[in-house]
């Protein structure tokens, strides 16, 4: 059976530059999509190989100096390692991690591997550290460097400009979507990867991780060793492999029911695979679409978050840039009543030391601060109402902004990615409407804590996160 090439709808050539005459093989760059399955940049680098005679050599890094590198997530990310250098030796591909421990290692290795390249392939991914390489790094490689969406089912680049809302992009995912719904094929390598195609005093850079040695990888690192790995989520295709079997037998029944009901775990908790590309929304969609159809069950809600909110997200990250850390990439309605309510009195008022210790007065929101400190997540649903009290309790809407950022940034496992951005945001009336007018939000929408307690079991969640909480900390 011959793969079906990526559709060029899903490849963004990033610069002008000729392929290298006489290469060792094809690079691919895996920043964001860390993976060897159901992965259309990979497919593309294959097709790139074949069609020259030659392997492909796929690159992981991990360096110490992005935004608030700390133990979580670097343990998370090398936990993917394993999985990945596994699955590509299964298909004959190579593959290279390196590990940058401190300030004055090397820095330079994509540049290196780059060197001995036909060309270069990445993700196209419109957020964080990938969007500022993206931009760049093309016009510094002086070979072919494409970048492939493999985030989205529908290609981002179907959508012509940024929608203002789920009720605007809906209507064109499911005109796409049929024929995106399909399994990526993955064309068979015709030359495998052989270690001698690297000098040795590259290979010697590479870095062997095994799920023994990450504790000491970790360790070696100069980053922030204070913010321990999550209690609740280990890294890897394997394990994002394992959540979704969970959802699927157990959960997908009782989605569309007990979702929004925190302490009933009804949630997928891919979340954070979904963010580094531990397994990929097409493979999710494709298996709960066919285990609901198989088995009678409604799956329409959690393929509307996953499909239609998801690319909403990357539809607006996308067309915003560097703005989706930024109030003015807000709708006019949202400026105008922050800017009417900006002196508003507020009932309490933060410090972000004690927003990150967990120390407000509410029970609720304590609760939701203490399962992102040790899980790495907040339930979507206490995520918002988590979102709305910081603006409430916050001296100016700016300061709010940066408290939810830099949360997220230290220790959400699903942070810098369109979706955190964009629900941010949607606690300032990003992808809202205008509500009734009151203190503080003007016509921002609400959320109270007797609404919390009314729709959902507060207590028993409390309850919950107090006694994992008291487990990880005695």
């Amino acid at each position: 059976m011959v793969a079906v090439p990526v559709s060029a709808d899903r490849i963004r050539c990033l610069n002008t530059a000729l392929p290298r005459p006489k290469a060792a093989y094809v690079l691919y760059w895996a920043q964001m999509n860390r993976r060897a399955t159901w992965n259309y940049a990979l497919a593309h680098a294959a097709e790139i190989a074949n069609a020259n005679d030659l392997p492909v050599l796929v690159y992981e890094g991990l360096t110490c100096d992005y935004k608030a590198a700390n133990d979580r997530t670097h343990t998370f990310i090398l936990e993917g390692v394993p999985d990945s250098a596994a699955e590509l030796r299964a298909i004959g591909a190579g593959h290279f991690f390196y590990l940058r421990t401190g300030h004055l290692s090397s820095n330079d290795i994509l540049y290196r591997l780059a060197a001995r390249a036909h060309s270069v392939v990445s993700d196209d991914y419109p957020a964080f550290i990938a969007a500022q390489h993206n931009t760049t790094v093309p016009e510094r490689i002086g070979i072919p460097y494409t970048a492939v969406d493999s985030s989205c089912i529908v290609p981002m680049s179907r959508h012509e400009k940024r929608n203002y809302g789920a009720y605007t992009i809906r209507p064109k995912i499911r005109r796409e979507l049929a024929a995106c719904m399909e399994p990526v094929d993955m064309p068979s390598l015709v030359r495998k990867w052989r270690d001698n195609l690297l000098p040795p005093d590259l290979i010697a850079l590479r870095t062997n991780v095994t799920p023994s040695a990450i504790p000491s990888l970790v360790a070696s690192c100069d980053i922030d060793h204070s913010i321990k790995p999550s209690v609740e989520y280990t890294g890897g295709a394997k394990a994002a492999r394992k959540r979704l079997e969970i959802f699927l037998k157990d959960r997908l029944r009782r989605y569309s029911k007990e979702s929004s009901q925190p302490s009933k775990h009804a949630t997928s908790n891919l979340s954070p695979y979904l963010h580094f590309g531990h397994i990929s929304a097409l493979q999710v969609a494709l298996a709960v679409r066919d285990y609901a159809e198989e088995h009678k069950l409604m799956a329409e809600e959690f393929l509307e978050e996953l499909i239609v909110r998801r690319e909403l997200a990357f539809n607006f990250a996308q067309f915003a840039g560097e703005a989706v850390e930024s109030l003015d990439i807000l709708p006019d309605w949202c400026k105008r009543t922050m800017k009417k309510h900006a002196a508003d009195p507020r009932p309490y008022l933060y410090t972000p030391e004690q927003f990150e210790a967990a120390t407000t007065h509410d029970e609720l929101w304590n609760a939701a601060q203490r399962e992102l400190l040790l899980r790495g997540t907040i339930h979507g649903y206490y995520r918002m109402y988590w979102g709305k009290k910081i603006i409430e309790w916050s001296p100016t809407y700016e300061d709010a902004l940066r408290t939810m950022i830099r949360l997220h940034d230290i220790y959400a496992l699903d942070g810098r990615d369109p979706n955190t951005y964009t629900n941010i945001l949607w606690c300032f009336g990003l992808h809202d409407r205008p509500w009734g007018e009151r203190p503080v939000f003007g016509q921002l929408r609400y959320m109270s804590f007797d609404g919390m307690k009314r729709k959902t079991d507060v207590a028993a969640y409390i309850a919950e996160i107090t006694a994992s909480n008291a487990a990880h900390t005695a």
